[in-house]
């Protein structure tokens, strides 16, 4: 008698573990396609994404994301199935349907720890990876990580524009192809589509709706504060539409 209850609870602790293993759901990020819009409808109530905060007294606070009633795990390495996360710093939808959100990884080894795009499409989820390859040099490190910028959008690693409510993905025109913007958030123009950056010789205006751009050198003397750079900017110029109605 003792054998068979020894079993039946052998086999209730598999089956709970089993269980609860089908509840964490793996996804591998895919390639992030140029202008790409993230604002799909929920077709059905079940289909839900929900962010839930994880707070332990020895650990930081952490967030966590499930999908129906899988939580979702992100498989930081394409190419090993064991390096995967289910935890995050930073969790925060992107469009008002509230059926995509970013999300950055609880990375402490990373420079700056990656950033995804977890989104509802045709009642299924997937995860787009937001990052681009950097040759080293002054840009390598510069931007990195999520800067909102207010109710427009996320400024993802100086490399990536999220607008808010219709959360469409841009990617930003690089000074060199092969190297991350080397500056620092500045301003955005008043229609709100061109982004400035102050670079340590100049402005770099990049427009990224259009993908033009333009670049502004600064005088030999100014200090290289943002602060400062940003009342220089005020005091001596002003946005203006080119040609093809683009502010620069």
């Amino acid at each position: 008698m003792k054998k068979c209850l020894l079993a039946l609870m052998l086999m209730t602790l598999i089956f709970g573990c089993s269980k609860d293993e089908e509840k964490i759901k793996n996804y591998v990020p895919r390639v992030l396609t140029k202008n790409e819009a993230f604002n799909q409808y929920s077709e059905q109530k079940a289909d839900s994404i929900t962010i839930y905060k994880l707070n332990k007294p020895e650990q930081d606070e952490w967030l966590s994301v499930k999908f129906r009633d899988s939580t979702v795990s992100i498989q930081t390495d394409p190419s090993d199935a064991k390096k995967s996360t289910q935890h995050f710093t930073f969790a925060e939808f992107i469009n008002t349907q509230k059926t995509s959100l970013l999300v950055q990884t609880a990375d402490a080894t990373a420079s700056a720890a990656p950033v995804y795009i977890i989104s509802l499409k045709d009642g299924k989820l997937e995860v787009v990876s937001l990052e681009r390859p950097t040759k080293p040099g002054p840009g390598e490190k510069s931007g990195l990580g999520i800067n909102r910028l207010g109710r427009t959008g996320h400024l993802i690693n100086n490399d990536f524009f999220i607008t808010g409510v219709t959360a469409k993905a841009y990617l930003l025109k690089r000074q060199d192809p092969e190297q991350r913007i080397a500056g620092k958030f500045l301003m955005l123009s008043p229609d709100r589509q061109t982004i400035v950056f102050a670079t340590p010789k100049e402005l770099y205006q990049v427009n990224f709706i259009t993908d033009e751009t333009l670049t502004q050198a600064f005088p030999g003397d100014l200090p290289s504060e943002v602060p400062a750079i940003y009342s220089w900017v005020q005091n001596n110029f002003s946005f203006q539409k080119n040609k093809q109605g683009v502010s620069f």
